[in-house]
């Protein structure tokens, strides 16, 4: 049979699956027709693969080719990320920042005339491939990231080593907000805890707001024998929310 580049293929099924232990690939699956609806079967054809960031024709963060040969169904099965990239690596795609779309195109002869097949968004897949990159972040172990415990007993700044964990108040003291604190990233945040008595203050330094009020600070004072509660979560460059109080 003789088939035309200009062709438009009739995308029938593509089915996406992470593998086990989520290493950088994922499965894909079409069964490829031509436009009289017969099956191009046990045919060598070329594959491009494009994954767009965004939307379905936002930025390319990644592009491949495979070579791959139908089998007597039509059915061609390849992995991406496998395939021989062009535009950028497949394990340093950021699944986090999502939505991503995977486009599709095929010369059914095996050249480079490509012709769109389709354009399909990545839904709950790529969070496999997402919690490896977690995984990086921590380390690469599987041990359970817990919130440390940091006593205060006299007041000073906020630090790096506050960051997500808990800041644990068993006296009178004041942790201060100081201005283009970059350890702390928007939605980052503090456990706050004022034990037995504590009071403890968080005070915005100059340029700083807590909730909404400029240099505004917010107290947290424990009864003997109870704990006072609160927390704090980096709104803006130098905006912070505090609830609790």
């Amino acid at each position: 049979m003789k088939i035309a580049h200009t062709i438009l293929l009739l995308f029938v099924t593509v089915t996406f699956k992470v593998f086990a232990q989520a290493p950088e690939k994922m499965s894909y699956q079409a069964i490829i027709r031509n436009q009289n609806n017969d099956l191009v079967a046990n045919s060598r054809i070329s594959l491009r693969v494009i994954v767009h960031q965004g939307t379905a024709s936002g930025t390319t963060v990644y592009q491949e080719t495979h070579s791959p040969t139908t089998n007597n169904n039509g059915l061609v099965s390849l992995e991406i990320g496998t395939g021989t990239a062009s535009t950028g690596t497949f394990s340093a795609i950021a699944w986090d920042k999502g939505p991503y779309f995977i486009e599709t195109q095929v010369d059914v002869a095996g050249g480079a005339n490509y012709n769109i097949m389709g354009t399909t968004q990545l839904l709950s897949v790529p969070y496999a491939l997402h919690a490896k990159t977690a995984d990086r972040v921590i380390g690469g172990t599987n041990t359970p990231v817990r919130a440390a415990i940091i006593s205060v007993t006299s007041s000073r700044n906020v630090a790096s080593t506050d960051v997500n964990n808990t800041i644990e108040c068993t006296g009178t003291s004041t942790i201060t907000l100081t201005s283009d604190f970059s350890s702390m990233v928007i939605g980052d945040t503090i456990n706050l805890e004022a034990h037995n008595g504590a009071v403890l203050t968080i005070q915005a330094s100059s340029g700083v707001s807590i909730n909404y009020t400029s240099g505004g600070n917010a107290k947290f004072t424990s009864a003997a024998g109870n704990v006072r509660f609160g927390l704090l979560r980096k709104t803006g460059t130098n905006s912070y929310i505090i609830s609790g109080q």
